[in-house]
């Protein structure tokens, strides 16, 4: 064990349930990933032990939340659970209509839809995350990020990494006259959970609405946003989590959420907007591909939950905690040296995989292969936000991407400082060994999305 000295505050939380975990032998998390094409989506869950895959559906939902499962109104249409979920996110939001998903990517399909995006057209964002831009992009639009060039500095500690650069919209709104949509994701995921300020979601809102474009927040992670806003941005130390949120909602058009992170439950999204003509295209639509507007494709208890959830995320006490145990794990990776991307970001702890494997190209996808190896070494399954995920073809020559992460994303209420203690000291350890890893090819390729089905195999040496 190493030695650091690890104390953190205890969570605003007692544990009612547990379920049992068990890390297997070595040589069967090998066979394991071999038999997965070397790809970590594949692996069975049961053959992990410690899972930061994502934080996305993974929460431990409280008492409040599983009561009201068994207050589930399963009426086809206009079920009771429907008006409260419409009720807590408008209280929230400050927006007028309100849409049910079942999660945050048919989310992102109907605003395509709403807002006609097609291969005349562009969306422009701080960044888009996967399935954002593989929904935008399947219907021919372009994508562009924005974020501000400080965010590719792994090692450089800045309150707000996560911003739009808005000299860059400005520049690109006069370059292009086809730009169909702004999207502000916040906290952006994509560089690492790092925070959009107040200040620049305004900025981002005054240009848009100058140049009539539509100015849509991807808020999947808005409560731990506006924790970080009350905690760095000067004017909001005093404001409550609640009324941050709403401040920032107030300055867009709408908003397309994934409720499997800050709405803390495991299946779940919305829509939420002014404009009632958009409300109803995107009515018209849901009924085809979701379900009826009042369930989007959810069982009356999945929207209880929801609503239930979306109210505790807000809790100062909670967020405290949240934020508490990322620094924790973050900064005390950082204390032994390990290249964490800082600062710590919001829902994850994110590895330079090319600062941790610096012998291995971004051809031969370094974070990936430092995923496979963690979890084959020590149980632990991450994520690769690298080129993989982002890497592209253009003119017949692979575009990589600036920043070659490994994502240590946190379930809500899942796990203990223990827990983080053991992938602190695996972590180390790996690092210790790391010119022992080597890369990775590709043996099959689906294309879009291809993280979650490529098959792989090891480059030896």
């Amino acid at each position: 064990m190493t030695k650091l000295d690890r104390r953190l505050p205890p969570p605003p939380f007692k544990i009612k349930v547990v379920e049992p975990i068990k890390i297997i032998p070595q040589k069967e998390r090998k066979l394991s990933l071999e038999a997965a094409g070397y790809n970590i989506f594949n692996v069975a869950s049961e053959n992990v032990y410690i899972d930061l895959l994502t934080d996305s559906g993974t929460s431990a939902m409280s008492d409040f939340q599983w009561a009201g499962l068994l207050q589930g109104d399963e009426a086809y249409a206009q079920c009771k659970n429907f008006f409260h979920l419409e009720k807590v996110i408008k209280e929230i939001t400050g927006y007028k209509y309100v849409i049910p998903t079942h999660q945050g990517r048919s989310a992102e399909n109907l605003i395509c839809f709403a807002y006609n995006l097609n291969n005349a057209k562009m969306a422009v964002s701080n960044q888009f995350f996967d399935t954002t831009k593989a929904n935008i992009e399947t219907t021919g639009a372009k994508t562009l990020d924005l974020v501000i060039h400080e965010a590719y500095d792994t090692s450089l500690v800045l309150d707000f990494k996560g911003n739009l650069d808005t000299n860059a919209l400005k520049n690109t709104i006069e370059k292009y006259e086809n730009i169909a949509l702004i999207v502000l994701t916040i906290t952006n995921n994509t560089g690492g959970g790092q925070p959009v300020s107040m200040k620049n979601i305004a900025e981002v809102s005054k240009i848009a609405k100058s140049n009539n474009i539509p100015f849509i927040l991807d808020a999947a992670r808005f409560a731990e946003n506006a924790y970080f806003i009350k905690l760095r941005e000067k004017g909001y130390g005093e404001k409550t989590p609640r009324a941050i949120a709403r401040e920032m909602f107030s300055y867009a058009d709408g908003c397309m959420v994934s409720a499997k992170k800050d709405g803390l439950v495991n299946i779940g999204g919305f829509i939420a907007l002014n404009d009632e003509n958009m409300f109803n295209k995107i009515k018209e639509r849901m009924v085809i591909i979701e379900g009826f507007p009042t369930y989007g494709g959810l069982a009356g208890r999945d929207l209880e939950a929801m609503a239930r959830g979306l109210e505790e995320v807000l809790s100062e006490d909670y967020l405290e905690y949240r934020y508490n145990q990322l620094q924790y794990l973050g900064n005390s990776l950082a204390e032994f040296g390990i290249p964490v991307l800082q600062p710590i970001g919001g829902h994850s702890v994110n590895l330079d995989a090319l600062k941790f494997l610096p012998h291995i190209p971004q051809s031969q996808f370094p974070a990936w292969a430092l995923v496979n190896t963690l979890y084959e070494r020590y149980g632990i399954r991450a994520v690769e936000l690298g080129s993989v995920m982002f890497a592209r073809k253009e003119n017949n020559i692979w575009i990589y991407p600036k920043l070659e992460l490994v994502r240590l994303a946190i379930p809500r209420r899942v796990y203990s400082q223990e827990h983080l203690n053991y992938v602190i000291d695996s972590i180390v350890d790996l690092y210790q060994h790391g010119s022992e890893i080597s890369g990775y090819e590709i043996t099959y390729d689906p294309g879009v999305l291809r993280h979650f089905n490529a098959r792989f195999k090891p480059i030896v040496k």
